[in-house]
């Protein structure tokens, strides 16, 4: 089935449960990992900050209609107590909105967006994403979308998958170039201001290939 088509059916299908994400960016996020999955690229799918699910439920989706759920495991990696703290660097007087503690939601409240979805959840793990340590992550990356929000959580996300994501590989990265989180973009450019990468956007979705 055509990569347009059978993204365009699952976001037809189903609804998308929070408001954090757009239908467009979503689409782009899960066109990306559709190309990783029809080159079959190498390794695991990882999602750091996943809050209620919206994203990840998709991506199971998108898993399970390339039958590809058995043998390519998804991890869901989020604090789950809310946003952490801001640093200088996430300054923006657009960006008020965005504070320490919001968008909480358990990891119980979590899992059960996938069992009312009658999908198999993900390997879930919780903890701020500078106190994870390499082993809690898989052995390859083939596919990760980053979440994070401010300037740390990204640096610290990338930190812990770019050595992990296979050639071919892609991370995309929601909040890319948006005015109220400028720590995105900025967390981006000094990650790899000394490697050489593929970057384009989509949707203020940042898309990195590994090649």
């Amino acid at each position: 089935m055509k990569q347009a088509i059978i993204v365009d059916q699952l976001l037809s299908q189903h609804p998308i449960i929070s408001d954090q994400i757009s239908k467009s960016a979503l689409a782009a996020v899960l066109q990306q990992l559709d190309k990783v999955l029809t080159q079959d690229v190498a390794g695991a799918v990882v999602e750091f900050g996943c809050y209620i699910g919206t994203t990840s439920l998709f991506m199971r989706r998108l898993l399970d209609a390339h039958q590809q759920s058995d043998r390519r495991q998804l991890f869901a990696y989020d604090s789950f107590r809310g946003l952490p703290d801001k640093t200088t660097a996430d300054s923006s007087g657009a960006g008020e909105q965005f504070k320490g503690g919001e968008l909480s939601v358990s990891k119980k409240q979590f899992l059960q967006e996938f069992h009312k979805a009658n999908l198999t959840a993900p390997v879930t793990v919780k903890g701020w994403f500078k106190e994870l340590s390499p082993n809690q992550l898989p052995t390859t990356v083939a596919f990760a979308f980053l979440d994070g929000d401010f300037y740390e959580s990204i640096i610290d996300s990338l930190r812990l998958v770019w050595p992990r994501l296979t050639t071919g590989g892609v991370i995309t990265i929601d909040d890319y170039q948006k005015e109220a989180l400028p720590g995105v973009e900025r967390a981006v450019r000094d990650f790899f201001q000394d490697k050489t990468i593929q970057l384009h956007h989509e949707q203020h979705i940042a898309i990195i290939t590994k090649s």
